[in-house]
């Protein structure tokens, strides 16, 4: 199943469009997508059994065009965990030694922002990082890795931008608010249930500058602290709850490990993508 925030409505993707789960359902799901999550077992079950059967019936269909507005399919988490060096190749490049705990911060809701909106950049050295980011679906507490993947809602492309200069400001370094800036937390298109994966533990995740050069590509499978693994660590400490989002971490290419460095700039058109997931564009211009 996949699912998505289309001018602010949960929707379901369908053969050739999607489904308006509020209309679809006849008011049993309400339009917001972060409600989805309030009960997603049975939200999950009513989506698949109306998405495999494609049957229009008379609720709303909605062909995405140039005027769609696309939200974060999880616009309002209650957590958001965030995992730094966690790519044994960004580690190398970074010039440090592989942590023997996933490195832990947070992004704030307000930097979300969805696929194909236009993100400010702030004055500074605004950096990419493509990210695997994973969804709670089922409250968790005490995950052992034999179920962790159960408690997961799906997975979507997201980008962890970061302004270095202040992500790096002080003795005590400022990651949660270099991070996020408005729009420093795109996610999307769409989330995707793991079933629709052939390896959700292996997926080829990169991201590019639209018609320039490629500045990352690796594979999920590199990570140091796989999903299962973060799942674990996060819920021995925090009870991970419905509709909280994980940032994976990001593999090797970030700019301001290159030499010269590179960053970010007006005009840009930042495209991220995950193999079997989906593709994330972001327009860039001057805050």
């Amino acid at each position: 199943m996949r699912m998505a925030n289309i001018d602010g409505r949960l929707s379901v993707r369908l053969p050739g469009g999607f489904r308006d789960v509020a209309d679809a359902s006849g008011g049993r799901f309400g339009p917001d997508p972060q409600q989805a999550f309030a009960d997603w077992d049975a939200f999950l079950t009513w989506a698949k059994e109306h998405a495999d059967s494609g049957q229009p019936g008379s609720a709303r269909h909605l062909t995405p065009d140039a005027s769609t507005v696309w939200g974060p399919p999880v616009p309002r988490p209650a957590q958001i965990f965030a995992i730094g060096l966690n790519y044994r190749d960004h580690v190398a490049e970074s010039g440090l030694t592989i942590p023997e705990e996933p490195a832990v911060f947070t992004k704030f809701v307000t930097s979300l922002t969805g696929h194909e909106q236009k993100v400010s950049l702030p004055e500074g050295l605004v950096d990419w990082e493509v990210e695997l980011v994973v969804a709670i679906g089922r409250h968790c507490r005490l995950a052992t890795r034999e179920n962790a993947w159960s408690h997961v809602a799906g997975v979507t492309v997201g980008q962890d931008l970061s302004e270095r200069r202040l992500q790096l400001t002080g003795p005590a370094p400022q990651f949660s608010l270099g991070k996020s800036y408005p729009g420093f937390a795109p996610l999307g298109p769409e989330l995707v249930t793991v079933d629709e994966l052939a390896d959700p533990d292996d997926l080829e995740i990169g991201c590019a500058l639209e018609g320039d050069e490629v500045l990352q590509k690796g594979r999920t499978s590199s990570m140091i602290f796989d999903v299962p693994e973060l799942i674990v660590r996060l819920s021995a400490v925090c009870p991970l709850l419905p509709g909280d989002l994980i940032f994976t971490g990001t593999p090797a290419g970030v700019g301001g490990a290159r030499d010269p460095q590179k960053f970010l700039a007006p005009g840009d058109v930042l495209v991220s993508w995950i193999e079997g997931v989906g593709e994330l564009r972001n327009p860039l211009h001057r805050a």
